[in-house]
């Protein structure tokens, strides 16, 4: 009960006199609690801008290249963190849900392929690499539509940028080379 208290006091003194005003402007977007309107212009604009988009995408969106939210830079990094919401306004609701499904079906394939290795090792990178697709669509995802806060994950395999495409894809690859090698394994 003492420990309680003490969080509840402490959280509130850090919110209010720790933290800057631009970090407790963030943490009110995320919040969903009302801004001023100068808030709403400079740090929720991407997070409304983003919303507009995907929202203005219907069923089955605009066609390619013919969002205006995107194509007119009102979403800024539409091609790295905000991607899904280009995804979502060119394509449409139905879009989204096919990129949604080809993700499903990778990581339970990805799943599949680790429940099957004789190794731990194999068993528990699989498991991860599982882990970090998942987390990092989760978070793009989320912050695009807004119900996490904007942080800069990239869209796996779909964002733009060469480090973050290297990455997954040579954590695939891996994968895939440990998952060909593993009745060679010895338990």
């Amino acid at each position: 009960m003492i420990g309680t208290c003490i969080f509840t006091f402490s959280v509130s003194y850090i919110f209010n006199n720790v933290l800057e005003k631009h970090q407790r402007d963030r943490i009110n977007v995320v919040l969903g609690k009302e801004l001023s309107k100068e808030a709403k212009h400079g740090i929720a604009f991407n997070l409304n801008q983003s919303k507009i988009a995907i929202g203005s995408g219907g069923i089955i969106g605009k066609g390619y290249l013919q969002g205006t939210q995107t194509r007119y830079n009102y979403v800024p990094e539409t091609s790295t963190d905000f991607i899904f919401s280009a995804i979502g306004e060119e394509w449409g609701f139905l879009g989204s849900i096919v990129l949604l499904v080809v993700f499903v079906l990778m990581l339970q394939r990805l799943l599949m392929l680790a429940d099957r290795q004789r190794s731990p090792f194999g068993r528990v990178y699989m498991y991860s690499v599982v882990a970090i697709i998942f987390t990092h669509v989760s978070i793009n995802i989320g912050m695009t539509i807004g119900i996490l806060p904007v942080i800069g994950i990239p869209l796996p395999f779909i964002s733009y940028g060469g480090s973050s495409l290297f990455s997954f894809t040579f954590m695939i690859a891996t994968a895939l080379k440990l998952d060909s090698e593993r009745r060679m394994t010895m338990r």
